[in-house]
């Protein structure tokens, strides 16, 4: 048997990183799981797949051992005088609802109106993705960005955007394809002063919010 996932584009075998191992327990529930949807874990096409959701999931929620704190340790002060919006757009993510596990994806908008410091705008989307990378509600997920940069980097102001579909609705129960959510959590300036918000709304170029 073998796993196409080991051809590179020009059909050279690429090494792989080491796998991590997979608990015995973990692999039963998929096979479980396999077996209660219909089909069988023990055909050609479904052996090795356990192995495989388990890692992938493993992935999918690495943010469950990120920090994203840590991402606004290292500031800066010398900013030149700059004392204007910061804004990092259409960050896109990916991340999976808590109550079927189905896919959330989607992009984001992050904001903030720097105070004594600035952060490398990287690291914007490194605090998304360490929450992102859980099971997830859009909601909450709103929240902890901006929370996280509020609380740590100290601005005047955080104003985060997101906007994603959700499998849970566009694949099962429902299943309306091509509609879309959008949440926003506006903290500081961007909440206590209609004009500072209306001003990061217009810049997002995302006035639903």
């Amino acid at each position: 048997m073998h796993d196409h996932s080991e051809d590179a584009g020009n059909g050279d075998l690429v090494s792989e990183t080491p796998k991590i191992p997979v608990p015995d327990d973990v692999a039963d529930a998929i096979r479980t799981l396999i077996r209660w949807t219909g089909d069988d874990p023990d055909r050609e096409g479904l052996i090795d797949t356990p192995k495989r959701v388990a890692r992938a999931w493993k992935e999918y929620c690495a943010g469950y051992s990120d920090h994203p704190e840590h991402h606004l340790s290292r500031v800066f002060e010398e900013v030149g005088g700059y004392d204007e919006i910061v804004l990092l757009k259409d960050i896109p993510f990916q991340s999976h609802c808590e109550h079927h596990m189905a896919p959330i994806i989607g992009k984001a908008h992050i904001a903030y109106l720097p105070g004594n410091y600035v952060v490398g705008i990287s690291k914007l989307a490194r605090v998304l993705h360490a929450f992102a990378r859980r099971l997830q509600v859009q909601e909450r997920l709103t929240a902890e960005v901006a929370d996280c940069i509020w609380d740590n980097l100290k601005p005047i102001g955080v104003a985060v955007v997101i906007e994603a579909t959700h499998a849970c609705m566009t694949a099962r129960g429902v299943r309306t394809p091509g509609v879309s959510m959008t949440t926003s959590r506006m903290m500081g300036v961007f909440r206590d002063d209609e004009r500072s918000r209306k001003e990061v709304l217009a810049l997002i170029g995302n006035p639903r919010a």
